[in-house]
């Protein structure tokens, strides 16, 4: 199952809030990760692994 997707502007504040989001009860784990692309059209390239913290995959191609 997955939970929230939030947005940050720069790497660290994403890497600090899936760190945050994976000690919340409830959750096994939670990445941090970047991508480019144009959110008008939905169109994105593929997204690079920041960080990952807690139970979380190996291989994230299928999430």
């Amino acid at each position: 199952m997955y939970g929230a997707i939030c947005a940050r502007s720069d790497a660290n504040a994403a890497v600090m809030q899936a760190e945050a989001l994976a000690r919340k009860p409830g959750h096994a784990g939670a990445v941090a990760f970047s991508r480019s692309g144009e959110p008008a059209t939905g169109d994105f390239g593929d997204a690079k692994l920041i960080r990952k913290f807690g139970d979380v995959p190996d291989d994230l191609s299928a999430l």
